[in-house]
C-alpha cells in the first residue's frame, strides 16, 4: 500500500527506462489498484509486464470493495499475486481461498503468482515443511500439468518479510528444492522442471546475486526494495550476473 498515481508513474517510468538494458530479465511491476490503468499506458510496447496485488475469487457480484479477475484483465494486467503472507495474516486468506483465487485468475487469462511460506514460530518448531506441504496440497488442489506453464510460485518466509532478515542462500535453496520435489511427486517431473519458483523476503542488491546462484531459485518477489527504481533494477542486474555465470 504505497504510492499515489503520480508517484507510481514516476517509479514505473524509471523502471522501464532502466529495463531497456536488462533484456535477459523478465520484469513485472505490481502497483496498487488505483495505479493499474495508468501503469498499463506506461508499459505499452515495453518488455515490462503488469500485475495486481490481489483479486476476488468470483468474477462479479455483491462484494463491495473487491476487484475481480475480468476487471484486472480489462485494466491491462497479465499477472496477479495470490495468497501473500500479509493477505493471509491480516485479511483471513486461507489455502482454500487461495485455490479459488487461482482458478479465478485462470478464468480471466491472468497468470497467478502464488505465495507460500512459514512463520517464525513454525520454523523454530521445525514445522516449515509441514506448512509448505499443506499450502501446496490445498492451495494447488485440482491443478494439472498444463497449469504449470502459467503459474508462478513464490516462497516467502513470513519471518523475513519487512524485517530486514533474509533466509541465507542455503536456507532458501533447501526450501525451494523441497517445493520442487513435492511438485514432482504430485504433478510429475515435467511440471517440477518448468515451474518458476521465486524467493521473497528482504531481497536487495546485496544478497540477490548469492540467492540467484542457487539451483532452484528462479527469481525474486521484491517488496520494500522495489519502491526505488535504482534498488529494484540493482537486484535485476545482480540476478542477471548470476544467471550468466551458472549457464
Amino acid at each position: 500500500m504505497h504510492m499515489t498515481v503520480p508517484a507510481a508513474r514516476a517509479l514505473i517510468t524509471a523502471v522501464v527506462e532502466v529495463s531497456r538494458g536488462l533484456s535477459e530479465a523478465e520484469i513485472v511491476v505490481i502497483p496498487p489498484f488505483t495505479a493499474l490503468t495508468e501503469a498499463a499506458k506506461l508499459l505499452l510496447d515495453t518488455p515490462v509486464e503488469l500485475g495486481a496485488q490481489n483479486l476476488h475469487y468470483e468474477d462479479k457480484g455483491a462484494f463491495t470493495g473487491e476487484i475481480s479477475g475480468p476487471m484486472l484483465a480489462d485494466a491491462g494486467c497479465r499477472y496477479v499475486v495470490i495468497g501473500h503472507s500479509e493477505r493471509r495474516q491480516y485479511f483471513g486468506e486461507t489455502d482454500g481461498t487461495v485455490n479459488k483465487r487461482i482458478y479465478a485468475a485462470f478464468r480471466a487469462g491472468l497468470k497467478p503468482i502464488v505465495c507460500i511460506g512459514e512463520t517464525l514460530e513454525e520454523r523454530e518448531e521445525g514445522r516449515t515443511y509441514r506448512r509448505i506441504d499443506a499450502q501446496l496440497r490445498d492451495g494447488l488442489a485440482g491443478l494439472s500439468l498444463g497449469h504449470f506453464a502459467d503459474i508462478v510460485l513464490a516462497y516467502e518466509p513470513v519471518w523475513a518479510i519487512g524485517t530486514g532478515k533474509t533466509a541465507s542462500p542455503a536456507q532458501a535453496e533447501e526450501v525451494h528444492a523441497h517445493i520442487r520435489a513435492r511438485l514432482a511427486e504430485g504433478y510429475g517431473k515435467e511440471a517440477a522442471g518448468c515451474a518458476i519458483i521465486l524467493y521473497g523476503g528482504s531481497v536487495k542488491p546485496a544478497n540477490s546475486y548469492a540467492l540467484y546462484r542457487e539451483k532452484n531459485i528462479d527469481g525474486f518477489l521484491v517488496g520494500g526494495a522495489s519502491l526505488e527504481a535504482e534498488t529494484f533494477t540493482g537486484i535485476a542486474k545482480e540476478a542477471i550476473k548470476a544467471y550468466k555465470e551458472v549457464q
